[in-house]
């Protein structure tokens, strides 16, 4: 029953001692859906899972939907399609399909989908003496619209509303329990600024962005009225770009991200002291005592604080080379590595590549993976067959 035990392993705890490390235990904050939190894209994935505050491009949906509005005007329609593997080393059937699309209502507005669909190969499915009862293909999907307009000339803000679709055991039967395909609905909301200046001789821009995501109902595989949290996220990122000369551009950027989901063991379920057992808390109170929860206080609350630093590099809007650190406290997960990748850009398309280099002992589902995601420019698409003007866009 290996998808059942993917199915309960999405909200078990862990609290295991990792060695000579004082009070620090392991303690991971663990939620159902975790696949709403994979990087979908590979330009992103080339940084290191950064991309709140980013310029803006066909992905933008995913990180920080208010930003699709800054989209250069001469590219008001695009899309994308992205394809991740997963594990590799281990299967070839399991992977992350991640399709989008924008359109530039006016200078003030734009509206964006996606779809996020997650494969996990194939399980067959026996019984207590070996045989075979069926075989059975366990999937995830994710449906998002978005709409983000601006507030100001430098401000804008996005609202993305998605329904999730989790089917990864349908019809067997745990200890006469049946499983069935959890469901939910889910918003998030994002800010982004953005502003141009002179530094000296070049010219520079500044990004700051803020998404909150995955803010819904709380979901189950089965009848029990127990349900489990959904990854809603707080992220907040910044970004520095300088242009060098008409050529030559450099963007440095930072994406902190924490869960807003209670930590286990984090509430006491006496009910004499007027707290209630975290998994029984409601999605906004889990979201609340997510600040101050953690059992060892403010020092273990800023372990599940998630860093991303990257850097991309772009010539004359067409060729990019992208690197990136991403850091999670090894009492939270411990996932730690580098990325490389790259990018290029040509009239009607894009293409992006990552690569991932793990420098912990824990294994990434993505070690050594290359991925990779193509992006059309839909009105130059449009213009001539494709022979007007190159698409020249950090995006």
């Amino acid at each position: 029953m290996v998808v059942a035990v993917i199915a309960v392993s999405t909200s078990s705890k862990a609290q295991l001692s990792i060695g000579n490390t004082g009070d620090e235990y392991l303690n991971t904050v663990t939620t159902a859906v975790p696949f709403l939190r994979i990087t979908p894209d590979a330009r992103s994935g080339g940084m290191a899972d950064v991309g709140i505050a980013i310029s803006p491009d066909a992905n933008s949906i995913f990180w920080n939907a208010s930003k699709i509005v800054f989209i250069d005007d001469a590219h008001p329609t695009g899309i994308s399609l992205t394809y991740t593997p997963w594990l590799k080393n281990l299967v070839n059937d399991i992977y992350l399909a991640y399709l989008n699309g924008y359109w530039k209502v006016d200078e003030l507005s734009a509206v964006s989908a996606s779809l996020r669909y997650f494969s996990l190969g194939n399980i067959t499915f026996t019984d207590a003496s070996g045989n075979v009862l069926q075989d059975f293909r366990p999937n995830e999907f994710a449906f998002d619209f978005a709409y983000s307009r601006k507030l100001a000339d430098n401000l804008s803000a996005g609202l993305d509303l998605k329904y999730i679709y989790s089917n990864l055991a349908t019809g067997q039967v745990v200890n006469g329990v049946e499983i069935k395909p959890a469901r939910g609905v889910a918003a998030d909301f994002s800010m982004f600024y953005t502003n141009q200046f002179d530094t000296g001789d070049k010219d520079s821009e500044i990004g700051i962005g803020l998404n909150i995501s995955n803010i819904g109902n709380k979901v189950t595989y089965t009848p029990s009225i127990e349900k489990d949290f959904i990854p809603t996220n707080l992220g907040i990122g910044a970004a520095y770009g300088i242009h060098f000369d008409s050529y030559n551009k450099l963007t440095f950027a930072l994406d902190l991200n924490k869960l807003l989901v209670p930590t286990p063991d984090s509430a006491d379920s006496n009910p004499q002291n007027g707290i209630l057992d975290f998994k029984e808390q409601s999605m906004v109170s889990g979201m609340l005592s997510s600040f101050g929860d953690a059992p060892n206080g403010i020092s273990e609350e800023l372990h599940e604080i998630i860093y991303s630093a990257g850097i991309e590099y772009w010539y004359d809007e067409k060729f990019a080379v992208r690197s990136g650190y991403f850091y999670e406290h090894a009492t939270k997960g411990g996932r730690q590595f580098f990325t490389v990748g790259l990018g290029l850009r040509y009239n009607v398309f894009g293409l992006d590549f990552s690569y991932l280099v793990p420098t912990s002992s824990n294994q990434n589902p993505l070690d050594n993976t290359l991925r990779f995601t193509l992006q059309f420019n839909l009105d130059a698409l449009g213009n001539e067959g494709g022979g007007g003007e190159d698409a020249g866009s950090d995006g």
